[in-house]
């Protein structure tokens, strides 16, 4: 199809590259900052993208300049034949590379399959390494059951395999040690992110977030430690890793380090808006001009143009816009 030589370049000078698909709002857990009133309001299925949609507008924004995918939920691997739209997207000449963000619960049993239709490689959410905090923080998760998944995607060869661990003040402060010195013995990359304050009341968010400078803290005490060149995996964190060890660890500081200058995402929510800001409620919904190349193309450029200089969060006052009310479970994160 050919690049635009246009790009998709917001009013900022940010190129944007990178396309995060949410491909369903429900999930197998329950955890506290994703549902948190703890009851998934999932949308009718009829309201969910199909694969041919989805595809649709992956080409566009191939078109565009879009060349990373990264698939997304609430939990991906409860969509029906997930790797046969991983295939799909592979297919697209311009898509260099898929990631996969997932609980983990399910990647033992899909894996290989996930593997085999082009997966490059996957980040895993895991809050605690403690079964009983673990079971509470999801409402009745199974550890065992993701620490296999970990397993499987070492195995497969997902790399970089990354771990994505919300810091909570009163949850899992006192795991990070254990987190970090996991990164020692296996070739893993802990990824401590900030607390972020999507979809619910600001005193639940400010009661528990934690900035991260504690996690540099521990680390100090634990072994000498390195930082790490950023490539185009490494997002937005901060990469670390100790000496002689297998893996490493990164800081995501969406509250406390704003990086918004350097944000080249688009985020695509399962039931078809585009939405150019985690933070902000401004989408651009593309069900009704999916058979419209033009159209497409144009929403594409229009969620360029209302894309806000920084997302706010964590600022008592506005300067603009409001706040999503979607859950993040609804915006795939």
């Amino acid at each position: 199809m050919g690049n635009s030589n246009n790009g998709l370049v917001d009013r900022y000078g940010r190129n944007h590259d990178y396309l995060r698909i949410s491909v369903t709002d429900r999930c197998n857990l329950r955890c506290h900052y994703c549902v948190p009133n703890g009851e998934h309001q999932c949308m009718d299925f009829e309201k969910l993208l199909t694969d041919d949609e989805i595809i649709k507008i992956v080409k566009i924004g191939a078109k565009l300049g879009i060349k990373k995918i990264r698939i997304t939920g609430g939990e991906p691997l409860l969509r029906k034949n997930l790797p046969k739209l991983i295939q799909q997207i592979k297919l697209i000449d311009e898509i260099e590379d898929i990631a996969l963000t997932t609980n983990g619960v399910f990647l033992k049993k899909y894996g290989a399959e996930l593997k085999e239709a082009g997966l490059d490689r996957v980040n895993i959410s895991l809050d605690s390494l403690d079964e009983k905090k673990f079971s509470y923080i999801t409402r009745d998760g199974n550890l065992q059951q993701v620490l296999e998944g970990i397993v499987t995607a070492i195995n497969l060869g997902l790399n970089p395999i990354k771990i994505n661990v919300v810091l909570m003040k009163d949850f899992n402060v006192n795991e990070v040690e254990d987190f970090l010195k996991w990164t020692i013995r296996e070739p893993i990359d802990v990824r401590f992110i900030e607390y972020m304050p999507i979809g619910q009341g600001n005193n639940i968010w400010s009661d528990q977030y934690q900035p991260l400078s504690i996690v540099e803290e521990i680390a100090q005490r634990i072994a000498p430690y390195l930082g790490i060149t950023r490539n185009k995996q490494s997002g937005p964190a901060d990469q670390f890793s100790f000496e002689n060890a297998k893996g490493s660890f990164g800081l995501i500081h969406p509250i406390s380090c704003n990086f918004c200058d350097a944000c080249n995402r688009l985020r695509l929510t399962a039931d078809g808006h585009l939405k150019p800001c985690l933070f902000w409620s401004d989408e651009v919904s593309l069900k009704q001009i999916i058979d419209d190349e033009h159209q497409l193309l144009h929403a594409f450029k229009k969620a360029m143009f209302i894309k806000p200089e920084r997302h706010q969060m964590g600022d008592a006052q506005f300067d603009f816009g409001n706040p999503t009310t979607r859950v993040m479970s609804a915006i795939g994160g």
